[in-house]
């Protein structure tokens, strides 16, 4: 009679299968969850750049309730300044319960009354999204 199912060795090497796919797949995930969690931050300040113009050009110094925001979100510790006289200032996200890569760097959106809005980060490189600078961690 003969038997039927896996062997040992067979069973080992679909193991060993799983094994060297998660090693090369969780590097990669990781990645892609910085990326993500760091968009989802730049996104949550952008969208307060309309609320800021609004506050500034009516001649108050923008803080964070005016413009319409929260002081934190599930991304960000959100933080603003303005001057009304120079036109200048910026809204930053310190980066909140993300994956290691970008937690606790910021991303800041800075204001000048001549030249608009420009981005830039301490993130690596390799997380930012299109539109925003890394100057380095």
């Amino acid at each position: 009679m003969r038997q039927k199912g896996f062997t040992l060795i067979e069973l080992l090497i679909v193991v060993a299968i799983i094994g060297i796919l998660a090693t090369i797949g969780l590097p990669m995930y990781t990645k892609h969850q910085a990326k993500a969690k760091f968009t989802a931050g730049l996104a949550e300040i952008s969208a307060l750049k309309a609320g800021y113009e609004d506050v500034i050009n009516q001649g108050t110094v923008p803080t964070v309730s005016l413009i319409g925001g929260n002081s934190q979100t599930a991304n960000c510790k959100i933080d603003v300044t303005g001057d009304v006289a120079s036109g200048a200032g910026y809204i930053s996200c310190e980066i909140l319960d993300a994956p290691a890569p970008v937690l606790g760097k910021t991303i800041t959106l800075t204001r000048s009354a001549t030249s608009g809005w420009t981005c830039a980060t301490t993130a690596d490189p390799q997380y930012v999204a299109k539109g925003c600078s890394a100057n380095g961690a």
